[in-house]
């Protein structure tokens, strides 16, 4: 699909992923609209780019729902927006659940429900789901968070084969570790011993790259990545097993803590 000219929605936009989802969709020629709970961030981003914005917290679906009706010409979905959620399960409240499964996994699905329907009577269009290698490989200290990308995988594997065949694609894309964004940039927290990293730029051309070619899923991580989490999603005791040696305590702690008021 050819995004010159498309309107394409975007969540999660004034991050550092988010921004270079800005920048890359831009350059394609696409109509953007960037949506956030903070009006001040989507203005700042709105300017850059000449984007249309819609303030929206995913963890209000009635913001969703009108997100969903102020966008009903989207083109193409780009579902970026998603919340930290690591941390053990038991130090999380009732309410903190709630919002880490609403954002991260409800919001995205619902947007998917009510913006496929209008692609579909047109013939047109496609969605991008933006989940996580975490969707492939469970890992000490990110249980809520596994939870989510794990269900928004399936979710996106199952939805494509439904829309076959309606000119309605659908795409999951999976970062591996970024740098210069997400967890590792506001933490301070170094990735795994002998693991590279990603750039924010690379998570964006792989949404492009899955967009223009209707690519299933597009893995965005160094080839060791990808097949430590092949081998973890086939032998997930081995895959704990290998992690307890890792000795990874220490970067887990530093994160979680430094992300526990994102909750």
């Amino acid at each position: 699909m050819d995004m010159s000219g498309s309107n394409v929605l975007l969540t999660g936009a004034t991050g550092g992923i988010g921004s270079a989802l800005v920048a890359a969709l831009t350059a394609r020629g696409a109509r953007l609209t960037v949506t956030g709970r903070r009006p001040e961030a989507l203005e700042s981003t709105a300017q850059a780019c000449g984007a249309h914005t819609v303030v929206a917290d995913l963890a209000v679906r009635s913001d969703v729902v009108r997100l969903a009706e102020t966008c009903a010409d989207a083109d193409v979905l780009v579902a970026n927006a998603a919340l930290p959620a690591s941390g053990d399960l038991l130090d999380y409240t009732g309410e903190q659940l709630d919002r880490a499964l609403d954002v991260n996994l409800r919001a995205p699905l619902l947007l998917s429900r009510l913006l496929a329907a209008h692609m579909v009577d047109r013939g047109r269009g496609h969605i991008v789901l933006v989940g996580s290698i975490s969707g492939k490989a469970a890992t000490k200290s990110t249980s809520l968070y596994n939870a989510t990308k794990f269900g928004l995988r399936g979710f996106a594997l199952s939805l494509r084969q439904e829309l076959r065949g309606t000119g309605v694609g659908v795409s999951l894309v999976q970062p591996g570790f970024v740098r210069d964004a997400g967890m590792f940039a506001a933490t301070g927290a170094t990735p795994p011993s002998g693991i590279r990293t990603v750039t924010p730029a690379q998570v964006a051309a792989g949404v492009v790259r899955a967009v223009r070619q209707d690519r299933c899923e597009v893995n965005v991580a160094p080839l060791e990545l990808r097949l430590l989490s092949a081998i973890a999603g086939q032998f997930p005791g081995f895959a704990e097993r290998v992690q307890a040696r890792a000795g990874l305590d220490g970067s887990v702690r530093q994160i979680v803590e430094a992300q526990r008021s994102h909750r």
